[in-house]
């Protein structure tokens, strides 16, 4: 049984990996609006935290009515029931890799949840 999975992802508007990858723990996509572009719905959560890596580009998000410039580097978290909605920048497109997880449900990480091998 082999303990990992590996794909490749284009330049597809959205690509979501929970079954690509068979996720477990989080929902990744990899997504990119072309200049002028936004997504075309408000939305949030019930549950899921939402965290958002600036990859290429930049353009904004409009958070609970406030807007927050984003550009390639930007890291940004938002909580389950913020209202949410992003733009491409009229004049430039964005690509963006956004990871959702289960607020408040990491435990371990890094330090704490590793194991090194001597």
């Amino acid at each position: 049984m082999k303990n990992f999975d590996k794909v490749s992802v284009g330049n597809e508007a959205r690509t979501e990996l929970h079954d690509k990858l068979h996720l477990t723990g989080a929902e990744v996509s990899v997504n990119h609006l072309p200049a002028g572009a936004n997504v075309p719905f408000v939305h949030y959560h019930k549950k899921n935290e939402e965290i958002y890596f600036i990859t290429a580009g930049r353009g904004k998000a409009v958070i609970d009515g406030e807007t927050t410039e984003l550009a390639a580097g930007d890291w940004l978290r938002i909580s389950p029931k913020a209202r949410r909605q992003f733009f491409a920048a009229a004049d430039e497109g964005i690509s963006y890799i956004c990871i959702q997880t289960k607020e408040n449900s990491l435990e371990e990480y890094t330090q704490t949840d590793g194991v090194v091998e001597q």
